[in-house]
Order: C-alpha cells, then structure tokens, then sequence
C-alpha cells in the first residue's frame, strides 16, 4: 500500500515541487496559481499573513510559546537553509525512511534511516515545519505559531511518492520510541483512502499509548461534496484536521466526514521555502500543522495534560456557528488565543456549549413551602416596629393640631374685647 502519491510522474522543478500537496488529488486544486509559484529559494514575504493577523499574537506568547516541545514533522524533510529553521530544527533526531536508496553528494549510498532528514527537493515538509515554529526575523511578518517549539525532520515521502503504509508506520515508530515526540504532524494519507495495513494502526496507537498528539491533515478530496474517511486522519485519537478559508467556511476542497475534529487556516498559508524565503500554498496539509503548533503551545504549558486533554481543549475553545460538532469543520475553526487562556482545568472531551458558560452552574435558591419560626419572629418584629412609628407619629399629630386650635380661641377672645 502506498502513501498517496505526486500527481506529477515526472522529475520536478523547483517551481512545480510547491504544488505538490502529500492527498491524493485528480488535480492539484490545493496549489498556488501558476503565476504565483515560487522557485526555491524565493523572496522573503514582509507582511503578516492572514491566518495570523487573526491571532493575537503577543497575548498568545505570553501565555506559550511552546518551549521544550518537541514536534515530530513526518513529511518530504525540513531544509535547514532558510534561517527560520535553522535554530528551530533538531538535525541529530532527523531521519530518512524512503524506501528507496539514498546518494550522497558524491553519489554513495546512504544507509535508509541515517540520513537525518534536512534535505527537501519538494518543499513540501519544510512549509509544514514553518507553520508549526519558524523563528521571528526581521524583514517578514510570518512566523511560527509556536516559535519556542523544537522540529524533528523525518522524512518519508518525496515528490515520486516512494513513500509506503510501512516506512510511515516506521517513522511514527521511531517518533514514538526514539525521538522523544511529543506532537506527531502527518500531513499526508494513504493512497485512495483505502484503510490500510494494521501496522499503521498500531504505530498510531502506540505513539497514542504513550501521550503523543497525533495530527494529521483530513485530505484534499472535498470538491463536489465528496465525502470519504482517509488514514491515519480516521484513526480514532487522530486529529483530524479539515481546511478553512478567510470566513471561516470549509475551503472547497477539505474532506468532510464524521472524522474531522476541527478545521484551521489553510487557504493562501504562507511559509518557509528550501534555501530562505516564503511562498503561499493551499491544502489541508498546511491546516493540520496550524494545529500541532497549537497543541504545542498547550503541551508546554500544560505538561501534566494528556493527549486527550490537548485535542479535547483544542476543539473545545474552537469557534463555531452551532453548538456541536460539525461533519464539514468538525467542532469549529480552531482559537489559539481560547486555546490557551480558557484553560482553567482539563477536559476530557468536547461538549456542546455554544452561547453557554464553561462555569458551574449556578445554585437555586431553597424553596421554603412553609413559614420558619425565624420567619415569623422577623415578620412579628417587624410589624411592632411599623405600628410604633405609626402611633408616635399619630400623637404628634394630634398634639400639634390641640396647640394650633387654642391659640386660634386665644386669637378670637382678644379681638373681642377689643
């Protein structure tokens, strides 16, 4: 079983690599528009791109910047050249589990597996890492959403497609038992979204088994209301990752299924090219580490939390038009800045909340069907009070009234005599 291939069959450009999106696609709907491709290395892109002008950005590192975690990115490779990523990869974790042989520069073979993953002729894995925790630098706005993170480059996929079910089970494996992961991101599936062999499944499990964060991309197949499970995105303890656009929407092409945990930005994403630089690209390849960057920034601030207390907390806070779960973008678009500050004790699983308080509820006041002996005492006590003020008011009144009329007779009496 293979993974989902190229749709291109032919040696790659560096400016057709970029369209290539790890889904299996009848077209590449998820590339950037000719016109717009880049060639690697491209020019630095200044601005801030869209997916993280929506986040506030210095509220969300103060809570995180997901320090110490370390992110596992099972992909094409990560290319270490753009200085985004150069401080931000651990090269010696990096592994190669192509099937294929492996040259050097000089041609020589490379044991399958030594090679540490820093190469990426598709740029592919390195758009990905990007995402998850490229390093802030002057002369572009785009960074990482958790920039303290640490990448593990594990590549095993390339732009033939020579990557199977089993070297993707062995480099979930190896994230699992010997690079110390704590996020696993699988922007890619199967091919033809066939459910495939139980090793998969059990390296899945496994990494699950011992609190990993799996996330994985959810697949490009959505046109046409086209809706199909994909692997490992199906798995269950995967989260899958739909694709979002500007309005918060399913974009066109996002699977849809019963599988999709939540949907993140990824519709024009902008991020790291081999050899320095940006380009925009589309697919829900690029949501799934929007995602892991998240749940980075939770892991590292919740270290205690388990796997299902991350993934939980992730939809949990995502923003939504209803108040359950949703087969088109799961529990909602995820919100990094909820994420991470509506965050006062673990959940275990979502719930349907929309408009409602996260709070307990609160207590009703006692209902008394009859009356108390306090009661009656305040009621008497009150009722003395009452009537005394009335009836001291009342002889005052009268007391005045008596002095007003004997001096109107006192008045009379003298106008007589005179």
């Amino acid at each position: 079983m293979t993974t989902h291939s190229s749709p291109y069959r032919r040696p790659l450009t560096a400016a057709a690599a970029t369209a290539v999106l790890l889904v299996t696609l009848p077209v590449p709907p998820a590339a950037a528009d000719d016109s717009t491709q880049c060639t690697f290395p491209s020019d630095k892109y200044a601005g801030r791109p869209w997916s993280l002008q929506r986040v506030l950005m210095d509220e969300l590192w103060k809570q995180s910047t997901g320090k110490g975690v370390r992110v596992a990115v099972i992909d094409t490779g990560v290319d270490i050249r753009n200085p985004q990523l150069k401080g931000a990869v651990d090269t010696r974790s990096g592994r190669n589990f192509l099937e294929k042989d492996l040259k050097d520069e000089n041609g020589g073979r490379i044991e399958r597996g030594k090679e540490n993953g820093t190469t990426d002729r598709v740029g592919h894995g390195t758009k990905v890492a990007g995402i998850i925790a490229a390093r802030e630098i002057k002369g572009t706005g785009f960074t990482g959403l958790a920039p303290g993170a640490t990448i593990i480059p594990i590549q095993q996929n390339d732009a033939e497609g020579h990557g199977t079910a089993e070297t993707l089970a062995t480099a979930i494996r190896y994230a699992t038992d010997d690079a110390h992961a704590d996020i696993i991101n699988i922007s890619q599936d199967t091919a033809k979204a066939v459910r495939p062999e139980s090793v998969l499944k059990e390296a899945v499990d496994a990494a699950l088994a011992k609190e990993i964060v799996v996330v994985a991309s959810a697949g490009n197949d959505g046109l046409g209301g086209n809706v199909k499970k994909t692997y490992p995105a199906s798995f269950d303890g995967v989260l899958a990752v739909a694709a979002s656009d500007r309005n918060n929407e399913r974009a066109a092409f996002s699977q849809s299924g019963a599988f999709v945990g939540v949907a993140a930005p990824g519709v024009d994403m902008i991020s790291t090219v081999p050899g320095g630089g940006h380009c925009a690209d589309n697919g829900t390849s690029f949501s799934a580490p929007y995602v892991a960057g998240v749940a980075a920034l939770i892991k590292a601030k919740h270290r205690d939390w388990t796997q299902r207390q991350i993934v939980a907390q992730i939809q949990q806070t995502a923003e939504r038009s209803i108040a359950g779960h949703d087969s088109r973008v799961g529990w909602g678009v995820v919100d990094p800045v909820r994420a991470l500050t509506e965050d006062d004790k673990p959940i275990e699983r979502p719930v349907a909340h929309e408009g409602m308080s996260r709070g307990e509820a609160p207590t009703p006041a006692e209902l008394h069907l009859g009356e108390t002996a306090e009661e009656r005492d305040a009621r008497l006590a009150t009722y003395v009070m009452v009537g005394g003020a009335v009836l001291v008011a009342a002889i005052a009144g009268v007391a005045v009234a008596v002095r007003d009329a004997r001096r109107r007779s006192g008045r009379l009496r003298r106008a007589g005599r005179a």
